[in-house]
C-alpha cells in the first residue's frame, strides 16, 4: 500500500486502527435467516457472539454485523425487524471485545441505533447513496464508513474502473458535504454486487490497483462470492480456500481490510502476503541507489 503506509482508519467511539502494515480482517457475523453460505447459523444472540468472539481469536479486528442478506433476491426486512436482529448482538459484544464492531447497512436509522449501541463503523452497500443521511450520522458521531460501489438499480458504465470512479465520487461527494473526514472513509469495490458475470469481476480484479488513484484505503470482499464458484465449480460453502487465494492476490494490489467468513485461513494466506510485501520494501530499502 506505498502511500498509504502505516496510515490510520479513525472510527467511532475515539477508536483507530492503523492500516498498510499489517493486512486488516472483517469477519462477516450474519444474523440473518436467508444470506447465501451461512443463512440461519448465527441468528441467536449467543450463537452470532460465540462466532464473533472465535473470528477475533482467529486474527479478526473488525466484527461485522449484518441483520439483512444482500444476496440478489434476497426478501427485504423491515428496519424493526433489521434492528431486533443486529442491536442485542452489538450491545452484548460491545464489553466483550476490544475487536472494532461494524454494522452492515444502508438504513440511517439502523447505523444511528447501532452506532448508539457500540458500533464503530457503518458499512453501506449503497454507498451512502440509498439513504444519504447515514453520511450526516458519521459526521456527528465521528463512525468510519466503509462505501461500497454497486451497479444495482441504475444503468452502469460499460468500464468497470470507469463506473467505479463515477459512482464512488458521488459518494464521496455526499459524504464531503455532510463534513466526513476523509481518514475516517474506507473504498470498497463490491465484487458480486451487480457485477452480472464472472468476467467482470475478473476484471476488477485484475485492475483492483487502479482505484489507489482516490488515495484512500481499500477494502476487498470476495469471500464465497458467485465468480469463484464460475471459476472452480465449488459451491459456495467450499469456496474459503479460493477466497484466501484471491485476498492475497488483491492484498498485493493494494488491498487493506478484507471482510471474509472464514477468518483463519484468510488470517494464513494474508500473513504470507504481508511477509512478501515487508520483504520487498526491505530490499528496496537496502538496494543501493
Amino acid at each position: 500500500m506505498r502511500g498509504l503506509e502505516g496510515s490510520l482508519w479513525r472510527v467511532g467511539h475515539g477508536r483507530q486502527i492503523e492500516l498498510g502494515r499489517r493486512s486488516v480482517i472483517m469477519a462477516i457475523i450474519n444474523v440473518t435467516p436467508d444470506s447465501f453460505s451461512d443463512g440461519g447459523r448465527f441468528e441467536t444472540v449467543d450463537a452470532a457472539v460465540e462466532h464473533a468472539l472465535r473470528a477475533v481469536s482467529e486474527g479478526a479486528g473488525i466484527i461485522d454485523i449484518g441483520g439483512e442478506s444482500t444476496r440478489p433476491n434476497a426478501a427485504a426486512v423491515s428496519p424493526s425487524e433489521e434492528q431486533a436482529r443486529v442491536l442485542p448482538v452489538i450491545e452484548a459484544l460491545r464489553g466483550r471485545t476490544q475487536a472494532l464492531i461494524s454494522i452492515d447497512t444502508y438504513r440511517a436509522e439502523t447505523a444511528r441505533l447501532a452506532v448508539s449501541a457500540g458500533a464503530h463503523i457503518v458499512n453501506d452497500v449503497f454507498g451512502l447513496q440509498k439513504e444519504p443521511d447515514i453520511a450526516d450520522i458519521a459526521a456527528a458521531t465521528g463512525a468510519g464508513l466503509c462505501i461500497m460501489h454497486t451497479g444495482r438499480d441504475r444503468a452502469k458504465l460499460p468500464d468497470v474502473i470507469a463506473d467505479q470512479v463515477h459512482f464512488l465520487k458521488r459518494s464521496l461527494a455526499i459524504a464531503a458535504a455532510a463534513g466526513v473526514n476523509t481518514d475516517r472513509i474506507v473504498l470498497d469495490p463490491g465484487f458480486g454486487f451487480a457485477k452480472e458475470t464472472a468476467e467482470e469481476n475478473l476484471e476488477l480484479m485484475a485492475r483492483f490497483s487502479e482505484l489507489s488513484r482516490f488515495g484512500l484505503p481499500l477494502l476487498a470482499g470476495t469471500s464465497r462470492k458467485r465468480f469463484l464458484g464460475a471459476v472452480t465449480g465449488r459451491e459456495a460453502q467450499d469456496r474459503d480456500s479460493v477466497t484466501a487465494v484471491t485476498s492475497a492476490l488483491l492484498r498485493l494490489q493494494g488491498a487493506a481490510v478484507f471482510r471474509v467468513h472464514n477468518v483463519a485461513i484468510n488470517r494464513d494466506a494474508l500473513d504470507i502476503a504481508d511477509a512478501m510485501l515487508n520483504a520487498r520494501k526491505e530490499f528496496e530499502r537496502k538496494r543501493p541507489t
